[in-house]
């Protein structure tokens, strides 16, 4: 048996295949070359163009770039399935260039952890790019000044959900004057007009707020709860959709999966 159909075998296996039954004898040995189409990887387009995005924050005049020591756009994966969207960088953040590092950011490490979901595989950003003064509060002119900047993030990103963290990306992405008290616990719908699609999107309390009222961590819960389902609906959909696409596969290759297992993800 060459390498390539020993591969195909251990990755079948890895999903309940017990056995197959072929209608005519199966020649193992044989080495097929396949003409397999390329496939455009849009990475390296959204790296330039989230760097485009960085260069119209930097040269973008404004006090707060006067007031802060780094720029913080985001961390994280430009692949992403989940964006979490944060207030503004504090005083960590502005030391390192890099949301979400000071004590907010390790119980957001946490609060991912907690859902099976790892930084790296997260897209993390802040509605605000600058640390404001004392950590204060962004004014609405601050928010609808760079607004633009994460709306074309978003773009990049296109991600399926977005998980607000804290009121002021509360009132910039869903444009509602209500307290945040009033909107999580429920799905909301980002309109993204370039996108042309609505995006998932939840509101919830920010790991800082967390850190100063630890009585609302658990409200927190559930809505990390209700994100962790839709993740773990869709991860089960795609196994049953690429199960059912390699039984197709061998199908046309004249083997016939005769005992198959849905393993939940």
């Amino acid at each position: 048996m060459n390498q390539s159909n020993k591969k195909n075998l251990e990755y079948m296996k890895s999903f309940g295949v017990n056995y197959f039954l072929t209608d005519s004898p199966k020649n193992w040995f044989e080495t097929k070359v396949y003409n397999v189409k390329s496939v455009n990887n849009d990475n390296h387009d959204k790296e330039d163009k989230i760097k485009t995005i960085i260069n119209s924050i930097n040269n973008y005049e404004s006090a707060l770039r006067n007031s802060a020591k780094n720029l913080v756009v985001y961390d994280g994966n430009l692949d992403a399935t989940v964006m979490f969207i944060g207030e503004a960088p504090g005083k960590d953040e502005d030391e390192q260039g890099i949301p979400f590092v000071g004590r907010a950011g390790q119980l957001l490490n946490k609060m991912l952890s907690a859902i099976k979901l790892k930084r790296k595989e997260v897209y993390i950003t802040n509605v605000i790019n600058w640390r404001p003064p004392d950590n204060r509060t962004p004014t609405d002119e601050e928010i609808l000044a760079y607004l633009p900047f994460l709306q074309q993030q978003i773009d990049v990103v296109n991600p399926n959900y977005i998980f607000l963290l804290g009121g002021v990306a509360t009132k910039a992405i869903l444009s509602t004057p209500l307290p945040l008290g009033k909107l999580r616990g429920k799905w909301h719908e980002y309109h993204s007009l370039n996108l042309n699609k609505k995006i998932l999107t939840i509101a919830s309390y920010h790991p800082a707020f967390l850190l100063r009222s630890p009585q609302y961590k658990r409200a927190s819960w559930e809505d990390l709860q209700m994100l962790e389902k839709k993740l773990n609906d869709k991860k089960n959909f795609n196994n049953f959709y690429n199960i059912f696409i390699l039984q197709y596969r061998y199908y046309r290759k004249g083997l016939f999966i005769s005992d198959c297992y849905f393993r939940q993800a």
